[in-house]
């Protein structure tokens, strides 16, 4: 039978270990009895397992020549292929509502935007899996202090708890990627709100992280001045960026103190 020809614009390494695929099907164990979305199921590699699992599975598949292969070889999946962009897709209608397991190896190219727009639809996503490059999933799970940690690493941890559960290396795949890899396990913790004003919290996050080197003072000048301007007026914020707090670099600050500065960035603005 044909193979699928991998494709650089669509960031496709395909999986060629059946131990490896194996054992990210594996991973999904931990969240039972829901559904299941892999994203980027290619030739199959990982969907062959993910099908002995005895749940409902829909797979999203924006190539026309994987969607192709899919159906000539798991004929069982013709009413299951979503033909679309999952950066586009209305995930509450996956599953006409009903939480889901997202899982898959992720294209590469994409694989923070797949975990942002998790975070948009984390109310019917309790459990996400799958492989990404080593360096996304090492940001994932970083603690503060670490280099890795960064944007990602604070708006996931914020509302799932992260697991590195192994690395693969890049002979696995065809073609090899330039990197490693590592699959990744997230969990949905128990917080329902997230204690500030999340819009806030983005931006507070990333205008730190964007400026990483600096103090917290000195990257937080620019959003009071964005703020300002939203609100037509000029204040003086010099007595709340003096605290002892924003003499430290992002990377020190944890989750929490990101939420307690989003909380005292909206009260020094009101």
């Amino acid at each position: 039978m044909k193979s699928v020809r991998p494709k650089k614009n669509l960031g496709q390494h395909f999986l060629k270990d059946l131990s490896v695929a194996r054992a990210i099907a594996d991973t999904v164990d931990a969240c039972p009895d829901l559904p299941l979305l892999e994203v980027g199921p290619g030739m199959g590699v990982l969907t062959q397992y993910l099908l002995t699992k005895g749940r409902a599975l829909k797979v999203a598949e924006i190539d026309f020549e994987s969607v192709e292969y899919l159906r000539r070889n798991f004929p069982q999946l013709e009413e299951h292929i979503i033909e679309d962009d999952f950066l586009k897709m209305h995930l509450e209608n996956v599953f006409a509502g009903r939480s889901f397991v997202l899982t898959g190896n992720y294209p590469y190219n994409i694989s923070s935007q797949i975990f942002f727009k998790m975070l948009d639809y984390r109310h019917l996503i309790p459990c996400c899996t799958g492989m990404i490059q080593k360096e996304v999933a090492e940001r994932l799970a970083a603690a503060p202090g670490c280099k890795a940690y960064g944007i990602l690493s604070v708006l996931v941890q914020l509302w799932y708890d992260v697991e590195y559960l192994f690395t693969v290396e890049p002979g696995v795949f065809n073609p090899p990627p330039k990197v490693k890899s590592a699959v990744i396990r997230m969990t949905r913790n128990e917080h329902e709100t997230c204690g500030c004003d999340e819009r806030l919290l983005r931006r507070v996050v990333k205008t730190a992280f964007n400026q990483r080197r600096k103090m917290m003072r000195g990257s937080l000048k620019p959003l009071f001045a964005q703020l300002d301007a939203e609100r037509g007026c000029t204040r003086d914020h010099s007595a709340f960026l003096a605290q002892p707090l924003l003499t430290s670099r992002p990377e020190q600050l944890s989750v929490a103190d990101f939420v307690a500065l989003t909380n005292a960035v909206q009260a020094e603005m009101q």
